[in-house]
């Protein structure tokens, strides 16, 4: 790969400047494209914005851009599409930020300030290459001091028409996919592509990439849609209270227990009732394992309240270290407390409901 310098000013770089958004953006007269189908979309907050004017404003030099020259002659941004786009948009006037220690808009800039907005003076290094190598350098870069997530990568890797038209379904914010299952996401980030890295985990039971490779030129996110509404539909028919439970309901995995119990008749109203007596069981210590438990029956994800160490001592001593079970003598790290009566009846970890069996004895006793 040939890698030159170039020197771009401002003014050259904002000449026909368009954001369309889906349809791209391009700037540099026409020549460069700032959206490339690998790029992620603008993602910088106003304080990010902000930082990006005031560098340009002081003269202070900007991280380094990275551009690749097509076939054609015109050019794409392999890395600094979130400063250009920062810059472009200022000079549109979209938003305003301290210049020489007022607040200003592009429109409010005093002839000397724009002359030395317009003439100030990017560092751009221009790359010729393949394909291949476009996107490998893509893929190494940090931008702007922001590592690619492991979903943008992947958009990267697999650009085309599948990509381009689930991005418009999924990773935009408020856009349908966030309207619809946002509320059990937690954490997930439209334009950071995480919704759409989860919506494609659950429907490839997590094989993202052999889903993506197969379908990267199909022109329709239908199929993907369609699942993704399935769980969504699956939820609310057997969840009935979920309005008082968000924060609970957003720890799921709901993909994964959709894929495991969509073909399975659950009674919605005795999913509840078991679910809000466990939201007031004391010994529950993890609610975000309720409904996990609900559909399996694991105790695991419970994370259920243990005996104190001062119980099991005690119970330890009371059986001079023999196994209830099997009646053999053992030290004490060698046994386990075990629930005479079971939680799943009602046994609380406390004084007087522990009993202390070996490790053996006790994986037997689970296991029935």
């Amino acid at each position: 790969m040939n890698v030159m310098p170039l020197k771009v000013t401002i003014e050259e770089l904002v000449k026909d400047f368009y954001d369309d958004d889906e349809n791209g953006a391009r700037g540099y007269g026409g020549r460069l494209d700032i959206r490339p189908p690998y790029q992620r979309a603008f993602v910088y907050d106003q304080d990010q914005q902000d930082a990006v004017i005031d560098t340009v404003m002081k003269g202070y030099p900007l991280n380094v851009m990275y551009w690749a020259v097509r076939d054609d002659g015109s050019f794409e941004i392999i890395d600094g599409q979130q400063r250009t786009v920062s810059i472009a948009k200022y000079n549109d006037g979209d938003y305003s930020c301290l210049v020489d220690g007022y607040l200003r808009v592009e429109t409010s800039l005093t002839h000397s300030q724009r002359q030395r907005f317009l003439s100030y003076e990017l560092t751009v290094y221009v790359c010729e290459g393949d394909e291949d190598e476009k996107l490998e350098w893509f893929k190494t870069v940090n931008i702007a001091g922001e590592r690619l997530r492991p979903q943008e990568i992947r958009n990267a890797v697999y650009a085309g028409k599948w990509v381009t038209s689930a991005k418009k379904v999924f990773s935009k914010i408020q856009g349908p996919a966030q309207r619809l299952g946002g509320k059990y996401l937690k954490d997930r980030s439209a334009d950071r592509q995480e919704i759409l890295e989860i919506a494609i985990s659950w429907r490839s039971n997590r094989k993202i990439e052999e889903y993506m490779s197969r379908l990267q030129h199909d022109p329709s996110v239908d199929e993907l849609w369609e699942y993704f509404e399935g769980v969504v539909d699956w939820i609310e028919l057997n969840f009935i209270n979920r309005e008082n439970r968000k924060d609970m309901f957003k720890q799921n995995d709901w993909g994964y227990w959709y894929n495991l119990y969509k073909d399975r008749q659950l009674d919605p109203y005795q999913l509840e009732k078991e679910i809000a007596e466990l939201i007031d069981n004391e010994e529950v210590q993890n609610s975000n394992g309720i409904v996990p438990y609900v559909l399996t029956r694991e105790e695991k994800h419970l994370n259920l309240r243990k005996f104190r160490d001062s119980v099991i001592l005690a119970q330890f001593k009371k059986q001079n270290g023999k196994c209830i079970y099997c009646e053999k003598t053992f030290k004490l790290n060698a046994m386990e407390p075990d629930h005479i009566k079971p939680w799943s009846k009602g046994g609380k970890s406390e004084k007087g409901n522990c009993q202390m069996l070996c490790k053996e004895c006790n994986r037997k006793k689970s296991a029935k």
